[in-house]
């Protein structure tokens, strides 16, 4: 799958001052906790469109510090993925009609997250000077199936919102 055949997507990790915690997103069509991220608009580059996601999704305008990696996807459970870090600007944190809760969690006590976003904040900390070059291997169709025996009603609602269908828009 090349990443012309494919959507691409952006997500953006904020730390706090002191690098101890991470913003996170709760999402409102599948309730878990996230890193802030989304789709690219038509005409907008990765860079543009992490910024708006960012403050779309929690309030706070920001700046890039890097781009911490590019992640192609094994199968179309996942997306093509820039991922960088970002630092706030300005604004406060607000809720969305995308969003159902914005904080700061302790990188030692983070909640629950679905893949492959404990891979990506691991990815964040390692702090590379160069940006990585990674596949999605925590997406697949077997970890799909786990999940689903795991959490039913959270898969469901995942597999509802990629095909469009939104429960709590």
């Amino acid at each position: 799958m090349s990443v012309s055949d494919q959507e691409e997507s952006v997500n953006g990790i904020v730390f706090s001052k002191n690098r101890e915690e991470v913003l996170l997103t709760k999402r409102r069509d599948v309730p878990v906790w996230v890193l802030p991220g989304g789709g690219i608009e038509n005409g907008e580059t990765p860079d543009q469109a992490v910024l708006r996601e960012v403050e779309e999704e929690t309030g706070y305008a920001v700046t890039l510090t890097r781009k911490i990696a590019e992640y192609t996807p094994l199968n179309r459970l996942a997306r093509f993925t820039h991922f960088y870090e970002c630092q706030i600007t300005s604004g406060s944190p607000i809720l969305t009609d995308e969003t159902q809760g914005v904080a700061f969690f302790p990188l030692k006590a983070l909640p629950p997250l679905p893949p492959p976003y404990p891979d990506w904040i691991a990815d964040a900390c390692i702090n590379s000077p160069a940006t990585l070059q990674k596949k999605i291997h925590s997406v697949t169709y077997l970890n799909l199936l786990k999940h689903f025996f795991l959490h039913p009603i959270l898969v469901i609602r995942f597999l509802l919102a990629r095909l469009g269908l939104h429960i709590n828009d």
